[in-house]
């Protein structure tokens, strides 16, 4: 009896992670769009980085989809948690590439109504499913779900960072506020991509529970 209301728990919880990721691909979709093109209209390369950053997010959230769509997705844990890792990975060295540049460069960003809107919004938003897909994760036992959760928690400290550089340069002509912001934030996604590439990202692994029950 207990066996078979674990497994109906495991079900209910790899549909809700599901339905998260779901909403966090289609979200953050939309934020790449709207934040690529305000910042090629504002000549802001964060903003244009805060967009592909966007995709990256939409990459990791895609590998967590696909694995809950297999039949045992503790089987494709490692190597989610890898496609998770090379995601963070990438992550930080774009973030910090383009902070280096704007910091040597000194690039003169325009005021983006359009680029602050987006930013203040992924800035409400993404804790949120950061939550809903950590708590899910850790009681389902899911090292990717927590992983993903971990990235999306980051890319809403991007989007502080970036929504802080558009205020602070539109206001105080502050232009290298979120590169030297995003250069900080690129060295946590570092972190998490080394524990997520070491499966560290949750204490305990779909498969270890497995395992336990047998």
């Amino acid at each position: 009896m207990t066996a078979t209301a674990s497994a109906d728990r495991r079900s209910v919880l790899q549909r809700r992670i599901r339905w998260i990721v779901a909403a966090t691909i289609a979200y953050n979709v939309v934020e790449a769009v709207v934040a690529i093109a305000a910042g090629a209209a504002a000549s802001s390369a964060a903003l244009v980085a805060f967009g592909l950053d966007s995709t990256i997010e939409v990459l990791s959230a895609a590998a967590v989809a696909w694995q809950f769509t297999r039949r045992d997705p503790e089987r494709w844990e490692r190597g989610t948690l890898r496609v998770i890792a090379v995601a963070f990975f990438a992550l930080a060295a774009y973030v910090t590439v383009t902070s280096v540049l704007a910091l040597v460069g000194g690039a003169d960003v325009e005021h983006s109504t359009l680029g602050i809107v987006i930013t203040a919004l992924s800035v409400a938003i993404m804790p949120f499913l950061s939550f809903a897909e950590r708590r899910a994760g850790r009681e389902l036992g899911s090292a990717t779900a927590v992983a993903d959760s971990k990235q999306t928690l980051i890319c809403t400290y991007l989007s502080a960072a970036v929504l802080a550089g558009l205020v602070l340069n539109s206001l105080l002509g502050w232009w290298w506020a979120d590169a030297i912001t995003g250069l900080i934030i690129a060295a946590f996604a570092v972190r998490e991509g080394i524990e997520a590439w070491r499966g560290d990202a949750c204490a305990t692994s779909v498969g270890m529970l497995m395992e336990d029950e047998h």
